[in-house]
């Protein structure tokens, strides 16, 4: 089995203050990790940086450089070479081109489209009972009046066909202001806004003079190609 691990065909962005990081640290890791270092630090370094690397420079610090590192002039912290401190403001293989999220729908949202869907059917069967009633009926009003069997026949299909077309006018009519609703209720996921009122009773007479509303807006700053940037 191969010991290749699913991160180690990442490549992290090589932001400015991350190699600034891994700069200082060149002269203080192991001459061979210093090497592979160097291909990344150099005066004209690359974009991305390899996960692999990252995670090498964090294991040797947080084991055996913690000794190294603290008895260094100045003493540096082994924490601030963990993986989280490294990946900190850099974005996950930004050569890559992944798809847009998309979120899942709400369950109002579920409910309203089986909703419209069972209209749909509902419509589609009351559309198509019509039609064969109305043709049976002209059929049989015109057999009460003795015709011959050819009128009675394109009687019967001039009005099933007459109400065919009704029925689908009034059913693409319904489909369009359908849409049309949908289209309104749909709302933009990307930034939602609370409105929190202020319970004066219960914060106390000391803030009954702060303003009554607070507003708390939250939003996820997503990257060009989909990503999200660690903060």
């Amino acid at each position: 089995m191969s010991d290749v691990k699913p991160t180690d065909n990442l490549n992290i962005s090589l932001e400015p203050h991350l190699l600034d990081t891994l700069r200082g640290l060149q002269a203080v890791v192991p001459h061979d990790l210093a090497d592979t270092l160097g291909q990344y630090t150099a005066s004209a370094p690359p974009l991305t940086i390899p996960y692999s690397v990252l995670r090498s420079v964090s294991r040797w610090a947080l084991t055996t450089g913690r000794e190294t590192l603290r008895s260094h002039s100045p003493p540096l912290d082994p924490h601030a070479y963990s993986m989280v401190a490294l990946l900190a403001g850099t974005t996950t293989s930004p050569e890559r081109n992944f798809g847009t999220y998309v979120s899942p729908q709400d369950p109002e949202e579920i409910e309203a489209a089986k909703s419209a869907e069972r209209k749909s059917i509902t419509a589609l069967l009351n559309g198509l009972l019509s039609v064969l009633g109305s043709g049976y009926a002209v059929w049989w009003a015109a057999d009460k009046l003795r015709w011959k069997n050819e009128w009675r026949v394109l009687l019967a299909l001039f009005a099933a066909i007459v109400v065919a077309v009704a029925e689908a006018v009034l059913y693409l009519v319904w489909q369009s202001r359908l849409s049309q609703s949908r289209s309104k209720r749909t709302k933009p996921r990307h930034k939602i806004t609370h409105q929190l009122k202020r319970d004066d009773d219960f914060i106390g007479p000391e803030a009954s003079s702060k303003e009554e509303l607070a507003t708390i807006t939250t939003s996820v700053e997503v990257t060009d190609a989909g990503l999200r940037r660690r903060q």
